[in-house]
């Protein structure tokens, strides 16, 4: 185990006990007469993971001090909105391989998987009304569709070899921090909190959300296909110009230029070696975990807005940490 994910245990370890009411929740709100429908959820939901988005609404309402029960229903609803996109996503991405095992499309075929998305979505929506609260369904009805707008965008992005940092952030921000922006969000809706902290709490979930998406980006090229439970090289034999090939492609030379562009245009990875190497050597790994460095301290700058606690704590922490991430 590295120090990083010691470290987020650690943090973890505060919502323990929360989470663990969480999964009671899931495992209560799975339930459906149509076998396939839990067995397909079940798969997924269990192969492991973080929830870092359940526990970070769960640690910020433990930062704001609320303790209602309604932190676990709707934590449950963000874990489902999550896993339902990751099914949308694998099948999407045509992925056979998700946290060092076989994706739900791959072991229960592409139908199977869309429509228990579809499942989850809708069951999803069935719990948000639990809250009684409009303020919470605009934020997660929000979230749901500037995500659906990020998976679109992405798809019309695959193969563009001359798509910009600004359009990368656009998707990640969209397509991944969005769900964490809402999580931090409800958390402090849930306390009551005022306008500037719960913009405070948004601003946090969005950074760490990108932090955390490009650093999964820089793995792609500088991880352990083992350690990452993914293959590495995925996102360009899908045609995704991530920003470590962006940065290079800006970097390099016109031969490394056109040796990147080609793959991202043809999705072939024949050049897979040859394109982690000039990665590195053009420096755009450094260029990647810089940008990832400053939504970070974007994300520790927010969190400093709350009241100190242990729970507040552990969120500056995770932001704090995510640089040492290698898996």
């Amino acid at each position: 185990m590295t120090a990083s994910s010691t470290s987020t245990a650690s943090v973890l370890s505060l919502v323990a006990d929360d989470m663990r009411e969480v999964d009671a929740v899931i495992a209560r709100r799975l339930d459906s007469g149509v076998p396939l429908v839990g067995q397909v959820s079940r798969y997924i939901i269990s192969a492991g993971g973080k929830r870092l988005r359940p526990a970070l609404l769960l640690l910020v309402c433990g930062a704001l001090d609320y303790r209602g029960p309604q932190r676990f229903n709707l934590a449950a609803v963000v874990e489902f909105i999550h896993t339902a996109t990751l099914l949308h996503d694998d099948v999407v991405d045509e992925s056979t391989l998700r946290r060092g095992r076989a994706t739900a499309n791959e072991s229960f075929g592409n139908p199977a998987s869309v429509l228990v998305g579809d499942f989850l979505y809708s069951r999803a929506f069935q719990m948000m009304l639990d809250a009684g609260q409009m303020r919470v369904m605009e934020i997660l009805a929000d979230a749901t569709n500037v995500i659906a707008e990020g998976e679109v965008l992405q798809l019309m992005n695959m193969h563009d070899a001359s798509l910009d940092e600004a359009g990368y952030l656009r998707v990640i921000r969209s397509k991944t921090a969005k769900l964490f922006e809402a999580s931090a969000r409800l958390g402090a809706v849930l306390a009551g909190a005022g306008t500037e902290m719960e913009q405070a709490c948004a601003s946090y979930g969005q950074a760490l959300g990108t932090a955390f998406q490009v650093i999964d980006d820089v793995l792609d090229y500088d991880g352990n296909a083992g350690e990452m439970g993914k293959n590495l090289g995925d996102d360009l034999r899908e045609g995704k110009a991530t920003l470590p090939l962006i940065a290079a492609m800006q970097r390099g030379n016109t031969e490394q230029r056109d040796i990147i562009r080609s793959a991202v245009e043809t999705g072939a990875v024949s050049e897979l070696d040859r394109i982690v190497a000039i990665v590195k050597e053009t420096g755009a790994l450094q260029v990647t975990r810089d940008a990832a460095a400053a939504e970070a301290q974007r994300a520790v700058d927010a969190a400093s807005r709350l009241p100190v606690n242990a729970y507040s704590q552990g969120l500056l922490q995770l932001a704090a940490q995510l640089l040492a991430r290698r898996n």
